[in-house]
């Protein structure tokens, strides 16, 4: 399997930032770790062998992140709009940095994005606001609502990450038909502890006219990275 690692200095965030790529060619998956997740977390808990034939066989191409997540959501020594402004700033480190760089890799521009826990909020929260960029949402045992992080601040830069409040209320024609053309995956266990959250998120897009998968597996899943390594194999096809 085709394994590369990646090192650059961010404009947008102003220091080091790391990845690894995994396979030749094929679709690409964005991927986010979970809460104050590395870059090499999917390889170390064995998401990337669970789709390695995919990556060898040249379906599937992954890049997978670090996170900011210490220095913006879960940086309790700053005021809340400083925690989102960093995260704003690792939205154009996405945007305008690694996105470039998997265009400059890959001819393909069907873009997925992927995450399990925190990572799936990070990943749906980035494919319904870029969903001319970001094709294919994979979303593994999230919760949508960040407001737990903001500590009371409603700031704009709390609203538009917060996927259960901005959802609700947009109401642009051209950005909500092209979600409404994109695949939208939403797995967890039947008994994991974001399943209420990952219902009552779907509910919202059902209000807006928005088809997505909900995948509950059962019997008796938990939060727990076995669960995702099946999920993730699934819901690549």
């Amino acid at each position: 399997m085709h394994r590369q690692f990646v090192k650059w200095w961010s404009p947008s965030l102003g220091r080091d930032m790391e990845m690894l790529i995994f396979g030749h060619a094929g679709t690409p998956v964005l991927v986010f770790p979970s809460s104050n997740g590395r870059y090499y977390e999917w390889e170390d808990f064995k998401m990337i062998e669970a789709v390695r034939d995919k990556v060898e066989s040249g379906q599937n191409q992954f890049y997978c992140l670090d996170s900011v997540d210490a220095e913006s959501f879960y940086n309790r020594g700053v005021h809340p709009h400083v925690r989102f402004a960093r995260y704003e700033q690792y939205e154009r480190y996405v945007l305008d940095e690694v996105v470039p760089l998997i265009h400059n890799n890959n001819p393909n521009r069907y873009i997925i994005v992927s995450g399990a826990s925190f990572g799936a909020y990070h990943a749906a929260n980035f494919g319904l606001k870029h969903p001319w960029t970001f094709r294919k949402i994979i979303a593994m045992s999230g919760k949508y609502d960040i407001r737990a992080f903001a500590d009371g601040h409603n700031g704009d830069n709390v609203y538009f990450n917060n996927p259960v409040d901005f959802m609700p209320n947009m109401h642009n024609h051209d950005h909500l038909e092209q979600i409404r053309r994109n695949d939208l995956r939403f797995v967890v266990g039947d008994h994991d502890i974001c399943l209420d959250a990952t219902k009552h998120f779907c509910h919202i897009l059902y209000q807006k006219g928005i088809w997505y998968e909900l995948d509950v597996w059962s019997p008796g899943i938990i939060h727990d990275w076995p669960a995702w390594r099946g999920m993730i194999a699934k819901h690549l096809l």
